[in-house]
């Protein structure tokens, strides 16, 4: 009887999220009341030592009057159009403009267990109809071979390879995609050496700006415009301070084998970062297993004058059969900000060496080590040399524009991002901007030709207008 009760519930779309709430909160709940017992003990000495201090009174607290939540989130609308370039894989399918509608609604409470913790939850509903996805599904249909590159640009993140499932799709069809999720789902808690936390979050390491090898835990496109929000990973995440000018910080990533469901070793993450300062200037050490290999960094951050710089490199050791024994990535930036004409600037320059990259593009389907990586969302580029910029005017308080260059050096080939961000009022946000790629024939932004076809493989121009509410 419970089983047909169960197979019944899951014809529904929230129900099977229902369920893995409850499987994960009962776990967060687990931890919650291990970690309660001894703050709650500290809790009741202290505030024992206060009544005796204030006359009589017992300074009693109830369980619940630590409890202090907070709630915001926001509803954004984005409405794109984008054109393919002909003699691309999309020329197959027409080659448009494609008209683009995408709703995204997220909401977050965070809530503080007194001075010892807290819980953050978010949840994410994501709505997406147009042409592109219309098109992808035909374009899966013609070339089967191109199904996979089709779903990696889908723009629905899955859960299939973490260690919760806390992702459910409620409709989707050739041309529209509704999805929910728990983005984050975190229990905090601050033992007097340090912070613990446990649950999906999110976790960025290194100091890039576009560019970023050491952030292993997905990190950011270089083209992304917006980034409020990382897509969470569930780990484990251990912080205490080291002396007095540092401190340390430990990850653990459990991810599942797709086929099996099974947590692990070479499937997960595991590292360990170094931070420190001696006089200006701060300092990382990073060591880690990720996925199946090895991979240590160094970083550091400075000033020159009144600019900024920064610098990461990381060496990762490749497996012995893949042909290699590993590759180095390393970035370096600089920004600025300054005052003219009344008005406020701020710039950067920024340089990304891509060890795994190359300039045949074609081997980057057969590259075991790249194609990986680019699946994996940890890479984004397939060249080796990238020198970008980007500068800010503030036309005024409420009103600025922007200009990103993402250039390969070895082509030359890249993508140009103009935008303006419109400050409307308190709680509305008004962004408008286009994507321009730039490059002949050949190239990593003008489009390379796919093997085994006269076709090329080339990102879309696109205009898009965000609209975004926050509460």
């Amino acid at each position: 009887m419970w089983s047909n009760r169960t197979d019944s519930v899951r014809e529904s779309g929230f129900a099977p999220v229902f369920q893995m709430l409850f499987r994960c909160f009962g776990f967060i709940f687990f931890l919650f009341l291990l970690a309660v017992t001894p703050a709650a003990g500290s809790d009741r000495a202290g505030a024992g030592g206060e009544g005796r201090s204030g006359g009589g009174q017992t300074g009693k607290t109830t369980f619940w009057s630590d409890f202090q939540p907070e709630w915001g989130g926001h509803v954004k609308l984005q409405a794109q159009a984008s054109w393919p370039g002909r003699d691309t894989y999309w020329d197959t399918v027409g080659l448009g403009p494609y008209y683009d509608v995408t709703t995204d609604f997220r909401l977050k409470n965070k809530l503080f267990f007194g001075r010892w913790g807290s819980l953050e939850t978010h949840y994410e509903a994501v709505y997406s109809v147009g042409d592109t996805r219309r098109k992808q599904s035909e374009l899966a249909g013609r070339f089967p071979a191109l199904a996979e590159v089709m779903a990696a640009g889908a723009g629905r993140p899955d859960d299939d390879h973490r260690f919760f499932d806390l992702t459910r799709v409620m409709d989707e069809t050739g041309d529209r995609l509704l999805y929910h999720r728990l983005d984050r789902l975190v229990l905090t808690v601050q033992p007097s050496w340090g912070t613990i936390r446990l649950g999906r979050q999110a976790a960025t390491w290194g100091n890039g700006l576009l560019f970023n090898p050491m952030d292993l835990f997905n990190p950011f496109s270089p083209a992304d415009f917006v980034r409020d929000y990382k897509v969470g990973d569930d780990m484990v995440s251990v912080q205490f301070p080291v002396a007095t000018t540092g401190d340390a910080q430990f990850l653990y990533v459990p991810r599942r084998d797709r086929t099996t469901r099974d947590v692990e070793w070479n499937q997960s993450s595991c590292a360990g970062k170094v931070h420190f300062a001696s006089g200006d200037t701060e300092f990382d050490l990073m060591a880690g297993h990720h996925y199946q290999d090895s991979v240590v960094g160094f970083g550091s951050t400075g000033y020159w004058g009144n600019a900024a710089w920064r610098l990461d490199a990381t060496w990762t050791f490749l497996e012995e059969d893949r042909g290699k024994d590993g590759y180095l990535s390393l970035v370096a930036n600089m920004d600025y900000s300054w005052v003219w004409a009344e008005k406020n600037y701020y710039g950067f320059i920024e340089f990304f060496y891509n060890g795994l990259g190359t300039n045949r593009y074609q081997e980057s389907l057969t590259d075991l080590d790249l194609a990986e990586r680019l699946s994996r969302g940890e890479l984004y580029s397939l060249g080796r040399y990238y020198l970008s910029g980007h500068v800010k005017v503030e036309l005024h308080p409420l009103f600025s524009i922007y200009l990103t260059l993402i250039n390969n050096l070895s082509d030359p080939s890249g993508t140009f991002q103009p935008r303006a961000v419109w400050d409307v009022s308190q709680n509305v946000q008004v962004t408008f901007g286009a994507n321009v790629h730039y490059g002949s024939p050949g190239t990593e932004y003008g489009g390379w030709e796919i093997p085994g076809t006269r076709l090329l493989s080339g990102p879309s121009n696109a205009a898009y207008v965000w609209v975004s509410y926050y509460f």
